[in-house]
């Protein structure tokens, strides 16, 4: 006859077990439920980003042709020195280069001395003054 200390312990064996599976069936179904989750908020994830991506595509090539639309001389720079030595190279005074330019004498001492900067138009055209030889601009200056 088995002894009532061994039955008694076989049986808070058994209780155990049952209540630890019963318990592990549950976080078993959470996990489940929560690896699914993970893998669905994943793939909507990864359809965003190439959704991003594709956006950032279209958007810089509709922004690389905006500016151009927009800003016709938007790669030219200005130097006040530049301007200076344009001025010198074709010998002419500030308020002659005023004159092709289209503008006061003031402004051009402005430019050149640094105080103001002109603005688009006015450095498109004096882009087009560097392309100018003496005779072009003597020309201009007669017209």
């Amino acid at each position: 006859m088995p002894n009532i200390g061994t039955v008694l312990k076989e049986e808070i064996a058994r209780l155990a077990r049952k209540q630890t599976r019963g318990d592990t069936q549950s976080l078993k179904k959470s996990v489940a439920q929560y690896r699914a989750q993970i893998a669905d908020l994943k793939r909507r994830m990864q359809a965003l980003e190439q959704e991003v991506k594709r956006l950032g595509k279209a958007a810089g090539k509709a922004g690389a042709r905006a500016p151009a639309a927009e800003e016709p001389g938007g790669n030219l720079r200005f130097s006040a020195k530049g301007l200076a030595a344009q001025r010198k190279r074709l010998g002419l005074s500030a308020a002659s280069v005023a004159k092709i330019l289209g503008v006061s004498a003031l402004s051009i001492y402005k430019w050149e001395s640094g105080k103001v900067r002109p603005r688009a138009k006015q450095i498109e055209a004096i882009a087009a003054l560097r392309g100018m030889g003496k005779r072009e601009a003597a020309q201009r200056l007669g017209e």
